[in-house]
């Protein structure tokens, strides 16, 4: 049993697992709260940990979660000036599995700063050492409370996006787990219906055929865009036609497409595990073969599981690369894609042609490269290359990257450029750094004044 550090006589109980990694938990947290509270860390909810000057001492809650029934409720603190500004609180204790601690919690709303709501009392290292944009996710079961921070560099942050269907623009909220579930039971209820019947009238390869193939990331692409177009009375992604074109792109390969593809995938592996599982004859299923093929082919399971997780990711590096290619068209900018460099280096953009790239001639100003990944961690070192004698941007929509990366990046001479709501977010690094720019600036101020370089040059959108 987990030794837990606690300042009352509180003992933990059935509610206290043994020590596991934090993916244990986490699974646990999920699987067993009745609620959740889950908030993705400005950064003033993690610099209060790590900087001794800081005058908020844990985490803003909002008032409608303050007051939503998953915090105990609130009491009038007693003071001993009548006329004071009332003070609203509530003590209550929340197991730390990761630490090893139960930390008396003290949920504090001070009435003379409006509505503004603190939790206290939170162990300093989750929140110290938790890159930007992490995600707090507290479970209350029966009455007891256990948290943990869900790094955002982690797997695990992506099991929590796709269990609680978190969508890009996610800041915080109550989930209630029985309807989680029922959400996502009532989103698959037809196709397992469909799957029950084909396997009881012997058509299980029939439908494995059906579902079996994907669309091509650029299909998969076309669609999404085409469903944000729609949705908000848009022709096409011209960012000097929209307000916040970064955004957009965020919105349509991170959510809609995200879940277009998961809604393919879903059925497609969900078909080959239960074929794995449970053969094609249903004269033959038995408990006895489920769990012998559980055991004898947990490698094939394995390797389907772990096929799906790596076509999630490849995935979403793709979806980036043809937005953003489509809005480059939609906007009129010249650009060549993944052309083939010298020492075989293939950035995903060059601006205006690998002609003008190469040019002996032209100034510095004249071209420049942009490169898109969806997540960058230590892989924006692989861009510095790309490099030849002109700016380098480096498209992302990343939220993790700490600023002692970004001035790194800087100082190598690339550029950021970012979704709006992040340049501006305080749940981010970047709205005081300077090397990174928002999608809307880099069109309007950084593409804007090369296009009459370009001009001047004939050189014009090319459609590639």
């Amino acid at each position: 049993m987990a030794k837990m550090k606690h300042s009352t006589a509180f003992v933990p109980d059935l509610f206290t697992e043994p020590e596991a990694e934090a993916s244990d938990f986490l699974t646990s947290l999920l699987d067993k709260s009745d609620s959740l509270y889950v908030k993705k860390l400005s950064v003033n909810d993690r610099d209060w940990a790590r900087l001794s000057n800081k005058r908020q001492a844990g985490i803003y809650v909002p008032s409608t979660e303050r007051d939503g029934n998953f915090f105990p409720p609130l009491a009038t603190k007693e003071r001993d000036k009548a006329e004071a500004a009332e003070i609203r609180e509530t003590y209550f204790e929340i197991e730390w599995p990761t630490v090893g601690q139960v930390k008396r919690a003290r949920l504090v709303h001070y009435t003379s700063k409006g509505e503004e709501t603190h939790l206290t009392g939170l162990p300093k290292p989750p929140f110290r050492d938790a890159p930007p944009a992490s995600l707090l996710v507290v479970g209350k079961s029966g009455g007891r409370y256990k948290a943990l921070v869900v790094d955002s560099e982690s797997d695990e942050y992506e099991v929590v996006h796709d269990v609680l269907s978190l969508p890009p623009d996610f800041h915080s909220e109550i989930f209630i787990t029985t309807v989680v579930r029922r959400e996502r039971e009532e989103k698959t209820v037809s196709f397992i219906e469909e799957v029950v019947r084909a396997f009881f009238d012997g058509t299980f390869p029939e439908l494995a055929s059906r579902y079996g193939a994907m669309p091509t990331t650029s299909e998969l692409a076309a669609a999404a865009r085409n469903r944000y177009l729609g949705e908000n009375r848009l022709r096409s992604l011209d960012p000097y036609a929209m307000c916040k074109p970064g955004d957009a792109l965020r919105a349509i390969s991170r959510g809609l497409e995200y879940e277009i593809f998961k809604d393919y995938q879903i059925k497609a592996r969900s078909i080959d595990l239960a074929r794995m599982i449970l053969g094609d004859d249903p004269s033959k299923a038995s408990l006895e073969r489920v769990l012998r093929a559980v055991v004898l082919d947990f490698p094939k399971i394995d390797a389907l599981l772990l096929s799906a997780a790596q076509q999630r990711k490849s995935r979403a590096g793709y979806s980036f690369e043809h937005h953003i290619d489509a809005m480059l068209a939609d906007a009129g900018v010249p650009f060549e894609k993944q052309v083939v460099l010298e020492a075989r280096k293939r950035p995903d953009f060059i601006l205006p042609s690998k002609a003008m790239y190469e040019s002996s001639t032209r100034q510095h100003c004249e071209a420049l490269v942009l490169s898109a990944k969806t997540t960058l961690r230590e892989r924006w070192k692989q861009v510095k290359g790309e490099m030849r004698d002109c700016d380098l941007y480096l498209a992302t929509v990343d939220e993790s990257i700490a600023v002692n990366a970004i001035k790194d990046m800087a100082s190598q001479g690339i550029r950021l450029v970012v979704p709006e709501s992040l340049k501006s977010s305080d749940t981010t690094e970047y709205k005081a750094q300077d090397s990174v720019l928002s999608f809307k600036d880099f069109f309007e101020n950084d593409i804007a004044a090369r296009r009459k370089l370009w001009i001047a040059n004939g050189i014009f959108a090319t459609g590639v």
